[in-house]
């Protein structure tokens, strides 16, 4: 028999009292880990509807401005918004992706522009996709005043509404007193 060159490990085997530290440490562990928790967080959350007042001194248009969307006996949600200063006057501008919360599928969406009235309340002052299109829109920004949005659709009425085949990038600027298309219909298969 060859001996080993490698020193004799004799203390190899575990036995139940090694179990027995290894568990109490662990739990004097956890127990110090729970001890050392910081306090309670004291941030809130803004509130989505006031936004940041705009320079002319107002905020945002509240986001449950009444939309044109007809959704029968289901209700609708706004299911993404951004907010900027669109047409250049200092005030706020609000822009949302509303939808009818079908229970399946993937249901159409519409993008409304929403501005403050003169008695503050928010009003729609366009309507830059109509769920008639049958599109969802997959994303949603406002820089430097420009509106963008991805936007998912289908190639034909044989495409099942679960599964949008088709996405184009859209974006809109405020021009001549109406919004305008910059970027045009260019929608390529998913």
């Amino acid at each position: 028999m060859q001996t080993s060159a490698l020193p004799d490990l004799a203390h190899n085997r575990s036995r139940p009292v090694h179990w027995l530290a290894t568990a109490a440490a662990t739990a004097a562990v956890i127990a110090l880990a729970g001890l050392l928790q910081p306090g309670a967080a004291t941030a809130s959350q803004p509130d989505r509807a006031a936004a940041t007042p705009s320079a002319a001194g107002g905020p945002a248009p509240d986001v449950r401005t009444p939309l044109p969307l007809e959704c029968g006996s289901v209700p609708s949600a706004v299911v993404r918004e951004a907010v900027g200063d669109l047409d250049g006057d200092g005030g706020l501008e609000r822009v949302v992706v509303a939808r009818c919360q079908a229970g399946s599928g993937t249901p159409p969406s519409g993008i409304y522009v929403l501005a403050a009235g003169r008695d503050g309340a928010g009003r729609v002052v366009a309507t830059l996709i109509g769920p008639e299109r049958r599109q969802s829109v997959e994303r949603l920004a406002i820089r430097n005043g420009t509106i963008s949005a991805a936007l998912l659709g289908y190639s034909s009425d044989q495409v099942p509404s679960c599964c949008p085949d088709e996405r184009e990038e859209a974006e809109w600027r405020w021009s001549d007193g109406k919004f305008l298309r910059t970027k045009p219909d260019e929608a390529r298969p998913l």
